[in-house]
């Protein structure tokens, strides 16, 4: 019995490093080059992804309508970045 708690106790602590480490987030790894004319038509809205959570890069993460959804991560200070993201303020 107490073989059984300490077995129990053992394994509670080997799992307790990847529990207290929460959810992994959906972050970007890497940035996308600019998409073609028929994709960004296709661009239904973005997201903005911040380096104070669980990513490690800043990102703008536009989500394309195709057969599927699909996320395009964007480098925030390029300039076609930027400019379809006033496209979803006007």
């Amino acid at each position: 019995m107490k073989l059984c708690v300490l077995c129990f106790l053992l394994l509670l602590a080997c799992m307790y490093p990847s529990l207290a480490q929460g959810s992994y987030e959906d972050c970007c790894l890497k940035y996308s080059k600019e998409p073609k004319m028929q994709i960004k038509k296709k661009i239904t809205g973005y997201k903005l992804q911040k380096t104070d959570g669980g990513c490690n890069m800043p990102a703008v993460v536009f989500t394309v309508a195709r057969k599927k959804i699909e996320k395009l991560c964007s480098d925030p200070k390029q300039l076609w970045v930027q400019n379809l993201q006033k496209k979803f303020f006007n």
